[in-house]
């Protein structure tokens, strides 16, 4: 998919050396940014979801529950 984006030229020559710095094409750059912002917003997803798990096992793992003073002890 292409994608036309409008900036100011000079923040594209900044830009551009940053990537130029970094041994990328700012193109390369602004592709893998989105592609960390899309699994980013995939992890929160994923996160919520297993939020959601813990919360409804109530503190139960296998058999196992959270005990407080185990939890703060200080090995």
């Amino acid at each position: 998919m292409n994608i036309t984006l409008s900036i100011e030229e000079r923040v594209a020559e900044n830009a551009r050396e940053a990537a130029r710095k970094m041994g990328k094409s700012l193109n390369q750059v602004v592709r893998d940014y989105l592609e960390q912002l899309a699994g980013t917003a995939h992890a929160e997803q994923d996160f919520d979801a297993f939020e959601k798990r813990c919360l409804n096992t109530k503190g139960r793992l296998n058999h196992w529950t959270f005990n407080r003073e185990e939890a703060n002890a200080r090995h």
